[in-house]
């Protein structure tokens, strides 16, 4: 399939173009019709005619941007008209929605008069939280957003202009902290004088490079003082007197060239020409001024971004925008102003210097990134971006005083906006905030696998827990290395072939197993030499610490078979039984047994039924329980079905206030129209959260196809019912799925501890 054919299939298969409205409230009933349309909303409207503010409180409109656009400067396609250029602004609307959550209305407007724009864009005012200005041609685009801020008390903010700015200028500081040079020292050449160039030259500016060593160029060549050809106000601040007249001559000893212009306008000599270790910004789409094979060509030194996703260092305004009208409507801000646009850049600048998580570099075909000539300017996909760069815009906003709605607590902010990537996040942000009240000692048997390290700087900066890594202290003090980890002392390393404890613990574990076929010779070979997993459990059952997480580097039966030689379940327990969370959108399903007992008895569905809702209530979820079969409520006579029958017997005896019920099917268990019209005398409340499976066969199907097909995060697998507090890593875990079962591990250790 060509790319056009693919391009047109996606825009028009099922419903037509790539966005819809989708109501947030209910209405099923009269009531609901009552609430939302006449009389009820006559109740919003009458505040918010008392008090304009509260429309903020009953409306969309403090999450709600247009994006205006009248289709004259589209892309790379020219003055294509307002009507062409809508699919780029549905597209723009998809991105905002789904990188910071901001809702979009694109409105295109069939003008070239930039005073009818204006009128236009004045009246939208009561309905939008903020204007995004898009693909309007200069020099009209400057005059349109100037007027616009003058006269409008919500951000107006041009992309086209200040997006590529702010990108290109994170990533100049950082190539320059790369080569060792400072903004106030260079020369800069930028190639075009549109929007987007005029733009990049008045931020870099603002961020300290000298006005008198930046040459602007456009297709007439240097703007200089004096010219009278294809000049206008705007292209006039770049003036510079200087005798020099061509790109060519600009380049001589240049250190940054910025192209916002076309295709091959760097040439090969150009590049030759420039300083030391220069900087070259190709930012022309689709194909940039010079592509960096022919730049590096010429010389080995040069440093290359460009606007194209293919190539290292891409100027994505992706990067951006959603970012920044995220942070400005937090904080109901009346503009967008130069101090919001350099906190932006610093945010995603110091960004880029941090590790990149193992989740964007899947994303990207595996490859590692790491601060260097190659990645100097975040990824996209990097769910980090929301959480450095709306808060950067908001604090910005309130310290210069466009703010009408301060944030009080940043913190939470950063919690709040974790919450829109997903129920996952905030789960997870809520585990690791009960595990950094009281942070635990967790032993990490792979101590020498280089996730586990990274996941143990983690544990140790946010204080979540206290590694205990397992392994030969050379070697991993040389990973760290070249890691460049500094782990400041706070983890402790045991080797246990060189443990002083290795003694004790083979003895214990001899008199453990010495009845099962272990000799004491095996035991001492297994403490020191040949299962690390085995010491670390040793340490668990000793209480030299306080849990373990193993099998990032083996499979299931490998780690918990030790767990189970050496703590074993708890008193009482028939087995142990294992857990998963599945986390969609709008919430947690918590789903059991799906990992260890393969065709449970009644004793055992009832166990897991009731560990499963203790770890609910642990995580500050209140439990509605269904136990899972082929029937409802004895609509099929079977075996199955009867031992699921029983369980809910024996867990309503043992746990009388535990909202359970079953046998059911899993449809009735979670959808209300059918447990309460067909089944009104069930004893739960509201439909089940927890989803109890008659045998492991269809937990562990269901677990993974909700994953694969389904969409929900899985996280686990928990497991539930040992001695001590013991978890399960998965082969493909990255660094931070190690940190959040790390959290849960201290979790369930802090539950264990409490008296």
């Amino acid at each position: 399939m060509s790319k056009k054919t693919a391009a047109l299939e996606y825009h028009s298969t099922g419903r037509k173009g790539k966005i819809e409205v989708i109501a947030t409230k209910p209405c099923q009933t009269a009531q609901d019709l009552s609430l939302a349309y006449s009389p009820g909303v006559a109740e919003p409207c009458l505040a918010i005619e008392q008090t304009p503010e509260d429309a903020y409180q009953y409306t969309a409109k403090g999450n709600l941007v247009a994006v205006v656009s009248n289709g004259t400067a589209v892309l790379g396609l020219g003055n294509i008209g307002a009507l062409a250029g809508k699919p780029v602004m549905e597209g723009k609307g998809v991105l905002f929605k789904r990188f910071a959550d901001v809702d979009v209305f694109d409105i295109e407007l069939n003008s070239e008069d930039p005073d009818e724009i204006i009128r236009a864009v004045q009246l939208l005012e009561p309905t939008f939280g903020g204007i995004n200005l898009e693909d309007i041609k200069a020099p009209e685009c400057f005059y349109i957003e100037e007027e616009l801020k003058k006269t409008m008390n919500i951000p107006v903010f041009h992309d086209d202009q200040h997006g590529t700015a702010i990108i290109s200028a994170a990533g100049l500081i950082n190539a320059l902290e790369l080569v060792g040079k400072k903004i106030e020292e260079v020369r800069l050449v930028v190639n075009g004088a549109g929007a987007a160039a005029i733009a990049c030259a008045n931020l870099v500016v603002s961020l300290g490079l000298k006005r008198e060593n930046l040459i602007m160029c456009d297709t007439k060549g240097i703007i200089y003082q004096g010219r009278t050809e294809g000049m206008n106000k705007y292209k006039e601040r770049f003036a510079v007197d200087t005798p020099m007249r061509t790109l060519e001559e600009a380049a001589v000893g240049c250190d940054v060239m910025f192209g916002l212009s076309s295709k091959g306008a760097f040439t090969p000599e150009m590049v030759r020409t420039m300083a030391v270790n220069p900087i070259i910004f190709a930012m022309a789409n689709p194909d940039p001024e010079i592509t960096p094979e022919e730049a590096r060509k010429v010389r080995g030194d040069v440093l290359v971004a460009t606007g194209r996703s293919d190539y290292p260092n891409q100027v994505n305004n992706v990067l951006g925008f959603p970012f920044i009208f995220r942070g400005a409507l937090d904080v109901r801000a009346t503009t967008i102003n130069e101090e919001m646009k350099i906190a932006a850049v610093f945010a995603l600048a110091e960004l880029a210097r941090e590790e990149c998580p193992d989740s964007v570099c899947r994303a990207y075909g595996n490859v590692k990134f790491t601060f260097g000539r190659d990645y100097i300017i975040p990824k996209p996909f990097d769910p980090r971006a929301l959480l450095r760069v709306a808060p950067a815009i908001a604090k910005a906003a309130m310290d210069s005083g466009v703010a009408r709605q301060p944030i009080a607590d940043m913190d939470k902010y950063v919690e709040a906006l974790e919450s829109l990537q997903g129920k996952a996040k905030e789960t997870l942000r809520m585990i690791i905030n009960k595990a950094k009240c009281d942070p635990k000692s967790i032993v990490f048997p792979e101590g020498e696998n280089e996730k586990i390290l990274r996941a143990a700087q983690v544990l140790v900066e946010q204080e979540i827990a206290r590694p205990i890594l397992l392994g030969n202290e050379a070697k991993i003090r040389c990973t760290l290395e070249q890691l460049g980890i500094d782990l400041n002392g706070g983890v402790t390393i045991i080797d246990p072939a060189n443990s002083e404890k290795s003694e004790a613990y083979a003895a214990e574990l001899f008199q453990l197993r010495q009845r099962k076929g272990l000799t004491l010779s095996e035991a001492k070979r297994l403490i020191t030499r040949k299962s690390r997993t085995h010491f670390g459990c040793m340490m668990v059952r000793q209480g030299d610490a306080d849990t373990l997480l193993a099998g990032i580097d083996s499979n299931y039966a490998e780690t918990i078979r030790p767990a189970l030689q050496v703590i074993g379940k708890q008193e009482g327990l028939s087995s142990v039984h294992g857990l998963y969370m599945m986390v969609f959108k709008n919430g947690i399903y918590f789903l059991a047994d799906t990992t260890v007992r393969i065709d449970p008895s009644s004793e055992e569905l009832a166990e897991t039924a009731i560990l499963t809702a203790e770890k609910a209530r642990m995580l500050e979820i209140e439990p509605s329980v269904a136990m899972l079969s082929i029937s409802n409520f004895g609509s099929v006579r079977h075996p199955q079905a009867d031992r699921v029958r029983r369980a809910v017997e024996i867990v309503k005896q043992r746990e009388p206030g535990l909202a359970i019920d079953g046998e059911m099917q899993a449809d009735t268990a979670v959808a209300a129209e059918i447990l309460k019209a067909s089944f009104p005398f069930t004893s739960l409340k509201q439909t089940a959260n927890i989803l109890i499976f008659p045998d492991l066969t269809s937990g562990n199907i269901c677990y993974k196809l909700l994953n694969k097909l389904g969409g929900a995060e899985a996280i686990g697998p928990i497991l539930m019912g040992m001695n001590k507090p013991v978890h399960i890593l998965q082969q493909g875990d990255d660094v931070m799925d190690v940190v959040n079962m790390a959290a849960i591990a201290v979790v369930d250790a802090q539950n264990c501890s409490s008296p």
